[in-house]
């Protein structure tokens, strides 16, 4: 069984409409010792998205998956996969609601016409303080004496001798690309596709680390103040502050969205706009609206706003549209949506980065699409 197929059929195992049938060839699949690393993965990431609104028996699944992981037990783990598979295909009853699975409607086959859309990779442009480019990503090494470029990243080694100047960097990601910088600090930066981040080479000691990102998306794992004479660290963007003593926490500030979130992974920080100062704990996020100013604090599904560093895309209920401007970022396509009413149906699951649109696709189309035309870089959905 391709892996497009899997993808399908685990979709449709955890949000509980997979036929009788389907459910059989899963199990066949989850017989092999590769393919329960992959199948507990799966449900792992999937139980964090489906974690407040999930039955209880596939609740209690989930957590009997995760603790077998280190058991290695894989019989019960078949075991476990058995019982989720037979709620499934059966009509149950969730909140005193008889609730009935149904198997969706065939889609109509996609048209594909030269598709010359792929995944993105990591790639970067570092503009230096005098001007120059320097193209970074796969083979584009690149050493100077206080920074070491390789790969899929920049790593800054802080100057022996105090500096009473700042020089600046940029490093610009493009669609299509992502990167991660680490500062001479020893902050690590990760840049997501079409943004860009402005950084000194090294901080001047006494004054606060900032930085400042120009535009796009950027998670901050901040090395503590007490490490640095009690340094703070501040980004800023346009018009909003955000500083913090030592943290982990994702900045979202794309040109074409109104709103700019700042999600709490760990630490505390806090967000200052036009006079407004709102603290912020793990597990919420401030979101700022550029047009109005108004400036709120809300609790956010954590994994689904940062799971983009760990190598997917994961969506809870988001509409397509927003869900497919995530994607054209990544890989740098155009979207088109010939039936407007699509673009606010929901979707809900996991999609691995390094996947071809096609397979992307397809999976969204099991639940949310009937059709859809690729030509050249643009993709139609019908």
């Amino acid at each position: 069984m391709n892996q497009t197929k899997v993808d399908k059929l685990l979709l449709k195992l955890v949000e509980n409409r997979i036929s009788e049938a389907e459910s059989k060839e899963l199990l066949d699949w989850l017989k092999s010792e590769e393919n329960l690393d992959y199948f507990n993965e799966f449900v792992e990431i999937n139980h964090y998205i489906n974690a407040k609104k999930s039955f209880r028996r596939k609740d209690e699944l989930f957590d009997q998956i995760k603790n077998t992981r280190s058991k290695r037990n894989y019989n019960k783990v078949l075991k476990y996969a058995a019982v989720i598979v037979g709620l499934a295909v059966a009509t149950f009853v969730f909140k005193d609601k008889i609730i009935t699975l149904e198997e969706p409607s065939t889609p109509v086959a996609p048209t594909i016409v030269n598709n010359e859309i792929q995944p993105g990779k990591n790639t970067a442009v570092l503009t230096l303080e005098d001007g120059d480019s320097v193209a970074l990503g796969k083979g584009a090494d690149y050493k100077t004496q206080n920074l070491s470029a390789k790969e899929d990243q920049i790593v800054y080694s802080p100057k022996e001798n105090s500096i009473k100047a700042v020089e600046y960097n940029y490093l610009t990601v493009p669609r299509g690309g992502q990167f991660s910088l680490t500062l001479s600090d020893g902050t690590v930066v990760w840049l997501n596709s079409e943004s860009k981040l402005k950084y000194p080479v090294n901080f001047v000691e006494g004054k606060s680390r900032a930085v400042y990102l120009v535009y796009g998306e950027a998670y901050f794992d901040v090395s503590s103040s007490t490490e640095h004479q009690g340094m703070d660290f501040k980004v800023y963007h346009k018009k909003q502050e955000i500083q913090v003593l030592g943290t982990q926490f994702n900045i979202k500030a794309y040109k074409d969205e109104l709103d700019v979130l700042t999600t709490l992974v760990e630490g505390k920080v806090s967000v200052k706009h036009e006079g407004q100062t709102l603290e912020i704990e793990p597990g919420e996020q401030s979101r700022l609206n550029t047009k109005t100013g108004a400036i709120a604090v809300s609790d956010i599904d954590v994994f689904s706003e940062t799971s983009w560093k760990r190598g997917v895309f994961s969506f809870k209920k988001k509409p397509l549209r927003d869900i497919m401007r995530t994607l054209s970022r990544w890989y740098d396509m155009e979207v088109v949506f010939e039936n407007k009413s699509l673009e606010n149906k929901k979707f809900k699951g996991v999609l691995r980065k390094n996947q071809s649109i096609e397979d992307v696709l397809s999976v969204i189309m099991s639940s949310s699409l009937d059709s859809y035309e690729i030509k050249n870089k643009t993709v139609i959905l019908k």
